[in-house]
């Protein structure tokens, strides 16, 4: 996946992708836990995506709920997927596969 399909320029290194909804409690605590990984490791970007304005890539990457966060490679390539609030130690490992 790439800047077109995303809405924004992926990072260098690894994109984490995090698919949320407006009325989703636990989107707000993982917005702040992928934000605080993508600034500590370079090259890495947070992207959020509101999975109904964009139905279309939601149902395209079967995002049944949120948040859902997807981590890219460098190339786009999505290397791990996970549903429900992430643990910021998972976060990070997860990166480890990306990178």
């Amino acid at each position: 996946m790439g800047a077109a399909e995303l809405g924004a320029e992926p990072g260098e290194r690894a994109t984490l992708v995090q698919f949320s909804s407006a009325f989703c409690r636990p989107c707000v605590a993982t917005r702040r836990i992928l934000a605080e990984v993508a600034a500590m490791v370079e090259g890495v970007v947070h992207i959020e995506i509101d999975a109904e304005e964009r139905l279309g890539l939601t149902r395209l990457l079967g995002v049944d709920r949120t948040p859902t966060v997807l981590v890219l490679d460098a190339s786009g390539r999505i290397v791990r997927r996970a549903v429900g609030l992430p643990r910021k130690a998972d976060v990070i490992a997860a990166l480890g596969a990306a990178v």
